[in-house]
């Protein structure tokens, strides 16, 4: 039957809209409401007291109708390393290697194969050569960090954390940097917060890497270090590395080397240990709204558990006047849905 003309013309209308249509490339879908999860800015954390008031801490002090608010040169945030940025259990990591320096040097030296601390380092002594104490450890570190220009001692380092593996965990050592943390860097400097490394570790042995894995730039690292001396070298400049100590920033040495090296008191401060009390203190001593952050390791299972009686991170005195003084204290178990990037995969 054929259609009545009116049908027809309405017909012919939907035909030619259909075909413009097909030839008209789609429009740009408008953007759908961004869901809680996408939002989050510490995806990696568990929802509770903690994360929220991290997150209503950067939320205050960036708006500027609040009384709190601090302006962006101010918003400096240090964190250490060992500990509250990657792993630091059995030993330190750049204590590893050291250690494996002094296995490549071994060649050259056969007169460590009988000399502690050398020998048990050879040996795979660690007993041994924890009882050298304090004396035998800052000796491997000298005589493995020193003698060569800032140049070869970068090359060494860069060659190494790009093979070595973490002897229990089996990975390369970056790859044992807690994801919750990348993400609060990374939920800090979208606030303009400036980061910086306030790192009791070596600050030539962070530099290399530090940029790449954490998103921090190299010269905002404050960390121990070696005197250096400048040599002209025949018109090829070098700083060579002396076998002297320059500064050991631990403890009371992190808030002069945050005034030496930044020159402003931090507002947001993280550590782990009983060694970064003393930046947390200088952190809460600023007259502007300060944020103390302390990580507490109590996952035996997918990373380690430690606090008062360890060797290695003790956190005592820290624990107790965080407590005292209501600063924040992360329950790595409860707190971190996952510890590693590697495990967002699994």
């Amino acid at each position: 039957m054929k259609a009545k003309p009116k049908q027809s013309r309405y017909l012919t209308l939907v035909l030619i809209l259909g075909l413009i249509a097909a030839c008209t490339p789609p429009a740009e879908k408008t953007a759908e409401p961004t869901s809680i999860v996408e939002a989050d800015p510490l995806p990696s954390w568990n929802d509770g007291p903690r994360k929220e008031a991290i997150i209503s801490f950067v939320e205050d002090v960036t708006d500027s109708a609040s009384p709190n608010f601090i302006p962006v040169a101010d918003r400096i945030a240090t964190f250490d390393n060992d500990g509250t940025l990657w792993s630091e259990q059995p030993i330190y990591f750049q204590f590893f290697f050291a250690l494996d320096r002094v296995k490549a040097l071994a060649a050259e030296h056969p007169e460590w194969k009988n000399k502690q601390p050398y020998k048990a380092v050879l040996e795979n002594d660690m007993p041994t050569l924890m009882q050298q104490g304090e004396h035998g450890l800052l000796e491997i570190v000298m005589s493995t960090h020193a003698g060569n220009t800032t140049d070869e001692f970068d090359s060494l380092v860069r060659s190494w954390i790009d093979t070595a593996q973490h002897p229990v965990k089996k990975r390369r050592y970056t790859e044992l940097v807690f994801q919750p943390m990348l993400e609060l860097l990374d939920f800090l400097r979208a606030n303009d917060f400036k980061t910086f490394i306030v790192s009791g570790g070596g600050i030539e042995f962070m530099r290399p890497w530090v940029e790449g894995v954490y998103g921090i730039p190299k010269d905002q690292v404050v960390g121990s270090s070696i005197q250096t001396e400048y040599d002209y070298n025949n018109g090829k400049p070098i700083i060579k590395r002396l076998a002297k100590i320059d500064l050991i920033d631990d403890k009371e040495g992190k808030p002069i080397g945050i005034n030496r090296y930044i020159g402003r008191k931090p507002v947001f401060a993280a550590g782990n240990s009983d060694g970064d009390l003393q930046m947390l203190r200088w952190t809460d001593a600023n007259p502007l709204m300060s944020f103390q952050l302390y990580i507490h390791h109590t996952d035996s299972l997918r990373e380690w558990a430690y606090d008062r009686d360890s060797h290695i991170g003790k956190f005592d005195i820290g624990l107790d006047e965080a407590i005292e003084k209501g600063w924040t204290v992360i329950d790595m178990q409860t707190d971190w849905k996952i510890i590693y990037p590697f495990e967002k995969n699994q």
